[in-house]
């Protein structure tokens, strides 16, 4: 099985230590959860599994080569897609084109790149956004495509940082059905970093917690649901005392 995993990874910034021995694996067709509080190391683990920052020590995994002295565009044609927190996409260009430059990118002829968007724009039930500018399209619209264009080619691993940012529960909920779908149906494996805890414990099959760049916890959601090292980290303190739940705390 080709997992994606980072080993024993560690990135600092001078004297700040972003990511200290970080080590995870993201299966096919499963997923996975990345929480934490702010400035956590969430978005630097992503931008390191994904080829955007290269780490200070360890090592990023695809089977069993190694990839992390790839660049971003060698990753992703390892098939390892990721979404951004910005959105990032081309806003003068229609929707439709948003998935078609990507398909080009990955080495598609135009016919084949226009089917294959037109295919998942159908599959994600959002044709009718297709000759939309992508800089006219409401926040959450904004996010589906950008989910969709993360699936062009499709990869064995899509990491979707901060994907329900701004939505509403019921957008949430729907987001969250896209993303059972991508594991249950196209097989990929998912990790998704959100600061909505509720939509991650109901979600996830395994999570992991990073607090200052380490990982305090992983488990199913059930034990992250129970655990009080989540709770301290999340209320920033180690005083012993009567702590919310962690739904309560997102």
């Amino acid at each position: 099985m080709n997992n994606l995993s980072a080993e024993s990874v560690s990135v600092a910034f001078g004297a700040l230590k972003a990511l200290s021995s970080v080590t995870m694996t993201i299966e096919p067709g499963a997923i996975f959860g990345l929480i934490g509080p702010n400035g956590a190391g969430k978005t630097t683990l992503v931008n390191v599994l994904t080829g955007f920052q290269s780490p200070t020590s360890g090592t990023i995994k695809m089977g069993t080569g190694d990839i992390q002295s790839l660049k971003p565009f060698q990753v992703r044609r390892h098939g390892v897609a990721r979404t951004f927190q910005s959105g990032r996409l081309f806003r003068d260009l229609p929707v439709l084109d948003n998935l078609e430059v990507t398909g080009v990118g990955l080495g598609m002829s135009r016919r084949a790149a226009i089917a294959e968007a037109t295919s998942i724009l159908e599959w994600m039930q959002i044709p009718h956004l297709a000759s939309s500018l992508a800089g006219t399209l409401p926040y959450t619209d904004e996010r589906r495509v950008g989910i969709g264009r993360a699936l062009m080619g499709k990869p064995s691993f899509i990491l979707l940082d901060e994907p329900a940012a701004g939505m509403s529960a019921q957008e949430a909920a729907e987001l969250s059905d896209i993303v059972r779908r991508i594991a249950k149906e196209l097989g990929c494996g998912v990790l998704i970093i959100e600061h909505n805890v509720g939509l991650v414990l109901g979600l996830c099959d395994y999570i992991h917690v990073l607090d200052s760049g380490a990982v305090i916890e992983h488990g199913t959601p059930e034990a992250i649901r129970n655990s009080e090292k989540v709770r301290h980290a999340y209320m920033g303190t180690a005083a012993d005392a009567e702590l919310p739940t962690i739904e309560a705390l997102a």
